[in-house]
């Protein structure tokens, strides 16, 4: 590069605002004021100068490409999932959404609008301001977190009174052992997976039933099959009584109802946890004896929850700390995820203000989401930011049936013409994460990082927060917060942190806290009792067992596979499905196999198979190999339903199934048959 060239470039600090672990740091350069390239910040403590394979294309591809974003407002003028809108002003957009969600309010139907959103960015003010004006107006939300993993929120919070406070990732030096049980970074947290797993200096154990890249290079790999996750628990509990690695003193000052654990530990021992589960005794005796070793750390994943005993699942496993005392010390602890309100000190509940709600209107699962559109009275108002839910939701045949409904009056704003923005009676252009400020705190490692702006949005595209001041400004609101500017939010957001976010604009990612962090040092956990609560009464009052239960999930029967949909190394979501790079490594649609499995049912790699159960049948490639256990199925979710020939996803087979918890997703419950075509 000559000097004339470099004179013209400019580099901005990012973050990038993902549902993933790393919230990587990110170079935004520029030339001549306009994007030349997105690359990795060099200095980023997570990534380290690079970026994960499907952000750097997205980033540089579909998500800089004017003819793909949406730039205006959109009126439907076709059948609900076609496709047919034309151009409209924001004035007009605006009156029209107003004037439908003012007659619901009017006519005391507030709960009659349903608002859905989640992930699709992590962002603070994008990702939560919203919600002020929805509380406002009392109109009700989708539970957010049942569609991916409310059941671990529930079942770890009976445990610890709390969910989303685990270990700094920095203690790993002080570590001997970590169990990561049902996460697979390799996919959603690949700099994590590339950088921080291999500088962990004790043993490696990971617990999956697939054979992911992350496993292969663990020191242990044990595969349970789906479902009896918590018989492997009591299995590992009952080979660390019988060496002597249980923390007697521990349990006796810090922990309620081991009385009532014990005897059920006695009974499973690790050979019948072997026989339960599918994994050696052997290799339980081997894990139990790492973690037993000691300081040990527990990493629990989002897969872990989504099974229909998910939430027990996670009781389960959390008694591994609770019974050795590994938790409070450093190299130790049980991670799910790190808010940044209980391990950053943000003040996480002013951004959507929950406080502005003034009627108890309840939350609205999304298993529950498509009967709640069908039921009368239909003319209820859908409101989808941060989500896609034509291709993330349960029942997705039906849903999509239900979106149909000229009835219900549905908005979207996105970046992208989604499947859902396709049956949208409006479509808002949202702005990208290179387009505004914000901040991004990652949900593993105890950073913060500035989303600075890096170019004016495409078109008339705004914000997700800015839409919604502009929506209560056109319905007369008066309430003050709905209109605060995001310089005010974000310089309340950083005060407790002693910055402001020139400082952090500036610095790009930090730590809070310069050195690394015990969470939990002070053992006062926020439970009814102040202890880990093995036995709770919380759990009981909601009409679960006292104590976490060993039983394993039975088996499907009938030839049927158990049908596991997770993350994958080129879809985040749904996020990425609609960059033409990526779905050219991606297509087309695969299940794999174990070689058993296939060969029982006549097929081999490259045959197209039917996967089918009572609510869809699907044709996906096969692919034949052991890294999937004898009994599963493997399908890795993301890809949008509307690209496909028959417009369905993996998420058509799922019904809705509920995990035991938090009327939460349990879609690796789901059973298929699987047959050559």
């Amino acid at each position: 590069m000559d000097m004339s060239d470099a004179a013209t470039e400019q580099s901005i600090l990012t973050t990038c605002p993902r549902d993933c672990y790393d919230s990587c740091g990110i170079r935004v350069v520029l030339k001549d004021g306009n994007i030349d390239r997105v690359t990795g910040d060099p200095d980023h403590p997570a990534n380290r100068g690079s970026l994960c394979g499907k952000c750097t294309l997205a980033y540089n591809g579909v998500w800089r490409d004017p003819d793909a974003r949406l730039t205006k407002p959109l009126k439907r003028i076709g059948p609900k999932g076609e496709g047919a809108f034309t151009e409209i002003s924001w004035d007009e957009a605006l009156r029209e959404i107003a004037g439908k969600l003012s007659g619901l309010i009017d006519a005391g139907r507030a709960q009659d609008i349903l608002t859905a959103h989640y992930t699709g960015t992590c962002s603070i003010i994008a990702n939560q301001f919203p919600m002020r004006f929805f509380n406002h107006i009392g109109a009700t939300e989708v539970e957010p977190d049942s569609i991916c993993n409310l059941s671990g929120h529930v079942g770890l919070s009976y445990v610890l009174g709390e969910s989303a406070k685990g270990f700094d990732p920095r203690t790993a030096k002080d570590s001997q052992c970590l169990i990561v049980w049902g996460a697979n970074p390799s996919a959603s947290g690949p700099h994590t997976d590339k950088h921080w797993l291999p500088e962990f200096p004790g043993t490696l154990i990971v617990i999956d039933p697939i054979r992911t890249p992350t496993a292969e290079r663990a020191d242990i790999h044990l595969r349970p099959f789906p479902g009896t996750d918590a018989a492997l628990a009591f299995g590992m509990m009952n080979a660390l009584k019988a060496t002597g690695k249980m923390d007697a003193d521990f349990i006796a000052q810090h922990t309620v109802g081991f009385d009532e654990l014990e005897p059920l530990i006695d009974d499973w021992s690790p050979a019948r946890a072997a026989e339960a589960t599918g994994v050696p005794e052997a290799d339980i005796r081997a894990a139990s004896e790492a973690y037993g070793a000691g300081p040990s750390m527990l990493w629990l994943g989002q897969a872990l929850c989504r099974a229909p005993t998910g939430g027990n699942a996670f009781r389960a496993a959390a008694m591994l700390p609770a019974v050795t005392g590994n938790i409070g010390k450093p190299g130790t602890g049980v991670n799910f995820l790190n808010g940044k309100g209980t391990t950053r000190n943000m003040e996480m509940g002013y951004l959507g203000r929950a406080d502005l709600r003034k009627g108890d209107t309840p939350a609205l699962s999304h298993m529950d989401l498509r009967e709640t559109l069908e039921a009368m009275p239909q003319d209820k108002a859908l409101i989808l930011w941060n989500i896609n839910i034509a291709a993330s939701n349960p029942d997705q045949g039906r849903l999509l049936d239900a979106l149909r409904s000229e009835d219900l009056f549905t908005v979207v704003a996105d970046l992208f013409m989604t499947d859902s923005a396709r049956f949208a009676d409006i479509v808002l252009p949202a702005a990208s994460f290179l387009e505004f400020d914000d901040v991004v705190g990652s949900y593993f490692h105890l950073s913060v990082g500035p989303q600075t702006k890096a170019i004016d949005p495409p078109g008339e595209a705004l914000p997700n927060q800015e839409i919604f001041r502009r929506l209560a400004r056109k319905m007369g609101l008066q309430e003050s917060s709905l209109f605060e500017e995001d310089a005010a939010i974000l310089a309340h957001m950083l005060a407790p942190l002693g910055l402001t976010f020139a400082d952090l604009k500036e610095r790009g990612t930090i730590y809070p806290d310069a050195e690394a962090v015990v969470l939990w040092e002070e053992l006062d956990f926020p439970t009814a009792s102040g202890k880990i609560e093995i036995a709770s009464e919380h759990a009981a009052a909601d009409g679960h067992p006292r104590v976490a239960q060993p039983d394993p999930l039975a088996r499907p029967a009938n030839g049927r596979l158990r049908l596991l949909t997770p993350a994958s190394e080129w879809h985040m979501n749904s996020s990425y499905d609609n960059e033409p790079r990526i779905r050219n490594r991606t297509d087309p649609a695969t299940i794999t196999l174990n070689p058993k499995d296939a060969s029982a049912r006549g097929l081999k790699a490259g045959d197209t198979a039917q996967v089918s159960n009572d609510c869809a049948s699907l044709t996906l490639r096969v692919l034949v190999d052991d890294l999937t256990p004898p009994g599963v199925g493997w399908a890795p979710r993301g890809r949008w339903p509307g690209a496909a020939a028959d417009g369905l996803n993996v998420n058509a087979l799922n019904p809705g199934l509920r995990s035991d918890m938090g009327n939460s997703t349990a879609l690796h419950g789901v059973e298929v048959d699987v047959a050559a075509m």
